[in-house]
C-alpha cells in the first residue's frame, strides 16, 4: 500500500516537471511579440506618409528590369556600341554612259539608218562605309562609288559631309573617301591573321538604305565560316583574295559597311553575296553567304591610297605564251610528263625582254604558284595581288635545264 502510495507521487512529480517545461517560456514569447510589433508600428510610423504600396512595387519592377537589363549586355551589344558612331551612310551621284541607237520610227528595218549615240545617265545609288581615323578618312568599296560624281555621307544622327574620292584600287575594290573633321568617332582594323574560325561576325551598313529612316546602322549577326576564299577575276575586272566567309546577313547597301569581332575590332570589310539566281542587273537576294575583304589587305592599300596614289595594276609583261602539246613537247625534247607554258614570243623592250626570258623558255612557276595551262599564268597574277612596278620571280626551263629570273612589271602603254 505504501510502495503504491510512492510510485503515485513519483509519476505525479514527473508529469507536473513536464508540464512545468513546455509552459515556462509562454509569457516571455508574448511579452517578445508586443515588443517587435511596437518597434515595426514606430518604424512604419517615421516613414513618409506619401509612399504606397503600388509606388513600393513600382521601385521593385525597375529594380529587377535593371537587373535583367544587366544581364542582356553581352560582348556583341557592347562591339555594336563601340562601332556604331563610326558607321556612316554613303549617298553616290554617278553617271552612267550608253550607246544608243535613237531611232525616231521605233522600228528595227530603219536602225541602221542612224548611228549610235552617247547618252548619260543620272544614276543614285547607296552604299556603307566606316570612319578609320579622327580627321574624317572613311574606307567604303570601289563598286560602291564607281564614276561618282557626288559623294554624301550621312553621320549616325544624321549629319551629311560631302566627300572627296583621296584614291581607289579597282581591282581590290577599296576606295578611300575624306570628310572634313577632327575628333571624330573612328574603328580599329584588327590583324585578321588571329581570326578565329567560327568566332561571332557582326556585318553593320546601310542594306537597302535603311540607315537613312533613322540615321543610324542596321546590325547582323553571324559567325566567320571560314577563311582564306580566293575568287578569280570577275567580269568588273575585280579579283577577291584571302577572302573571310560569313553568315551574317549582308543584303544590297551593305557593301563598304565593317564586319566586326566580338571586341568591336574590324577585321574586314563587307564586299559581296553569294547570290544563286540573279536578275538582269546581275543583282539577286542574299542566299545566307557573304564575304568580306580582311584587315590586313586593308591595311596595305590604305597606306597607298592615303598618298593620293589610286594603285595601278593595268601591267604589261611582254611575254605571249601558249599551252604546251605533244608536237611541242617531242620537238623540244621535253619529258612526256613536262607541265607549264612555252613562251612564243617576247615584245622588244618589255619587262620579259629586260629580265632575259628568250622565245622556246617553258614557264613552270610564278613565285610559289605552279604554272600548267595558260589560264592558270592569269590566275597566278591576280593572286599575287600584282602591280605596276612589282618583282615577280619566274622560274623556266631552257634547253633541259631550270632557271629563275626576276620581272620587273611596267605600266601597259596604250
Amino acid at each position: 500500500m505504501i510502495r503504491s502510495f510512492f510510485i503515485g507521487i513519483l509519476i505525479g512529480g514527473i508529469l507536473t516537471a513536464g508540464w512545468w517545461f513546455t509552459h515556462r517560456n509562454q509569457t516571455p514569447v508574448a511579452t517578445n511579440l508586443r515588443a517587435t510589433q511596437t518597434g515595426v508600428n514606430a518604424l512604419v510610423s517615421t516613414q513618409p506618409t506619401s509612399i504606397s504600396t503600388s509606388a513600393s512595387n513600382e521601385a521593385y519592377i525597375n529594380r529587377t528590369n535593371d537587373s535583367v537589363y544587366a544581364t542582356r549586355s553581352n560582348a556583341i551589344t557592347r562591339a555594336v556600341a563601340i562601332a556604331t558612331p563610326a558607321v556612316v551612310g554613303v549617298n553616290v551621284t554617278a553617271v552612267r554612259e550608253q550607246l544608243v541607237r535613237m531611232n525616231p520610227f521605233n522600228d528595227p528595218f530603219f536602225s541602221g539608218l542612224f548611228p549610235p549615240e552617247v547618252v548619260r545617265q543620272r544614276i543614285e545609288s547607296i552604299g556603307s562605309g566606316f570612319l578609320i581615323s579622327y580627321d574624317g578618312y572613311i574606307l567604303t568599296a570601289d563598286h560602291v562609288v564607281e564614276n561618282a560624281t557626288e559623294i554624301v555621307i550621312t553621320l549616325v544622327g544624321g549629319k551629311q559631309e560631302n566627300a572627296r574620292l583621296i584614291g581607289t584600287d579597282k581591282v581590290s575594290d577599296v576606295a578611300l573617301l575624306k570628310i572634313n573633321g577632327s575628333n571624330l568617332p573612328f574603328v580599329r582594323l584588327s590583324d585578321s591573321r588571329d581570326i578565329l574560325v567560327g568566332e561571332w561576325a557582326i556585318a553593320m551598313g546601310n542594306p537597302f538604305g535603311l540607315f537613312n529612316n533613322n540615321v543610324k546602322p542596321s546590325v547582323s549577326v553571324g559567325v566567320v565560316s571560314t577563311i582564306g576564299q580566293d575568287f578569280d577575276r570577275n567580269s568588273e575586272g575585280r579579283v577577291y583574295r584571302d577572302m573571310i566567309q560569313t553568315d551574317a546577313a549582308i543584303n544590297s547597301g551593305n557593301s563598304g559597311g565593317p564586319l566586326l569581332n566580338a571586341l568591336g575590332e574590324v577585321i574586314g570589310m563587307n564586299t559581296m553575296i553569294y547570290t544563286p539566281v540573279q536578275n538582269r542587273q546581275g543583282v539577286g537576294p542574299s542566299a545566307g553567304v557573304g564575304f568580306a575583304i580582311p584587315a590586313n589587305r586593308l591595311k596595305a592599300t590604305i597606306e597607298v591610297l592615303k598618298k593620293g596614289k589610286s594603285l595601278n595594276r593595268d601591267f604589261n609583261t611582254g611575254m605571249h605564251v601558249q599551252n604546251l602539246d605533244p608536237q611541242i613537247i617531242r620537238s623540244l625534247r621535253l619529258k612526256a610528263e613536262t607541265k607549264g607554258v612555252i613562251v612564243a614570243d617576247v615584245d622588244r623592250g618589255s619587262p620579259a625582254d629586260k629580265a632575259g626570258i628568250q622565245p622556246s623558255d617553258i614557264l613552270i612557276a610564278m613565285d610559289e604558284y605552279e604554272i600548267s595551262d595558260v589560264p592558270s599564268v592569269r590566275r597566278a597574277l591576280d593572286r599575287l595581288d600584282l602591280k605596276v612596278g612589282d618583282l615577280v620571280k619566274l622560274k623556266l626551263l631552257r634547253d633541259g635545264s631550270e632557271r629563275s629570273v626576276q620581272m620587273r612589271l611596267e605600266a601597259f602603254r596604250k
